[in-house]
């Protein structure tokens, strides 16, 4: 569904990613992994066109998506939910889920999908008319991702959806998210700093290090992997 080949990406003079290479099968979900600085969000705002590389390609679902805008990419059927979940704070969790799916063409769609977020994320159904700033963190992450779902997306990418909340409540989002890869069929692009939990959840993974692709594969490899095993699992 998704090819990234030989991404090169720079901040200023500072080279972020190198020739970076990694394909999304169409209903799996792959995870990136790698320390802090390595260049995993920078790989998902340069898909999802927030970036501008320098040298490389994107293509979703056969098409070049390389030099389009954002809103063009959440188009196509591709939606970024970004690190720190970015909610509209002074909005309500009703008129989020209503930006969320601003650029959809079929309104036929949106109240069931609205039904599907509610079913999964009983949370926001019960605060729709709250300010979305006033949520916890781990409801703000279910809100972020509700709204990705509302754009239509075929295909998410999460940036460390488990950032800041509270271990029950990460649980439950990482059993959503199962949820929609194996019931609804949308495929995951998953960066996450808990790489053990990372690796349970995807198919197949990438590390990443230094902006440079060190290791991939299936994910249950990976895990018993003795580099990633000392480097990222803690044993």
């Amino acid at each position: 569904m998704l090819e990234v080949k030989n991404l090169n990406v720079f901040y200023g003079s500072v080279q972020a990613l190198h020739g970076v290479s990694f394909g999304v099968p169409d209903g799996k979900i792959v995870t990136l992994i790698g320390a802090n600085g390595a260049g995993k969000s920078t790989v998902l705002r340069t898909i999802s066109g927030l970036n501008r590389m320098t040298v490389g390609s994107v293509q979703f679902n056969g098409e070049d998506i390389s030099n389009l805008p954002p809103y063009l990419i959440v188009d196509r059927g591709l939606a970024h939910v970004p690190e720190g979940r970015m909610i509209f704070a002074n909005l309500s969790v009703r008129e989020n889920l209503k930006v969320g799916a601003f650029r959809r063409k079929n309104h036929r769609a949106l109240p069931a999908d609205q039904d599907y977020v509610f079913s999964i994320f009983p949370h926001i159904a019960e605060r729709l008319d709250q300010q979305a700033g006033t949520l916890s963190g781990g409801e703000q992450q279910m809100l972020a991702i509700g709204r990705a779902i509302m754009s239509g997306a075929r295909m998410l990418m999460l940036d460390e959806p488990s950032l800041g909340i509270a271990p029950i409540l990460v649980e439950t989002i990482f059993q959503r998210l199962i949820e929609l890869n194996e019931r609804r069929g949308i495929t995951i692009l998953l960066v996450e700093q808990n790489a053990n939990l990372a690796l349970q959840v995807s198919h197949l993974a990438c590390v990443l290090e230094s902006g440079r692709l060190a290791l991939s594969g299936r994910s249950k490899e990976l895990r018993e992997n003795a580099q990633v095993r000392k480097a990222y699992l803690g044993h």
